[in-house]
């Protein structure tokens, strides 16, 4: 049986696999602000999504700390939220 993977290669060009580099909990809030980065319409509600989602863990399993490898996918998503809603139609 194989094993469903995801690999996050950032803008850096660091390559991610998520099943060996993130927890099951980490997993999950990445997943949720891949589906945020697509819904949101500016950068402070994707910020605010990010602070929730850390706060509430896992089914609300409680706050998860920001990992720096957590930090640096995060990060580089937000980056890709910016370059999304500067080139919006109709934004600045």
């Amino acid at each position: 049986m194989q094993e469903n993977q995801m690999h996050i290669t950032l803008s850096t060009g660091r390559k991610i696999d998520t099943q060996h580099d993130l927890t099951a909990v980490e997993r999950h809030i990445v997943q949720k602000l891949y589906a945020w980065a697509d819904a949101v319409d500016t950068v402070e509600a994707f910020k605010n999504k990010r602070k929730q989602a850390l706060q509430a863990g896992w089914n609300d399993s409680g706050q998860v700390i920001e990992r720096s490898v957590l930090r640096q996918i995060i990060d580089d998503l937000e980056k890709k939220v910016r370059t999304k809603l500067r080139h919006k139609p109709g934004a600045g």
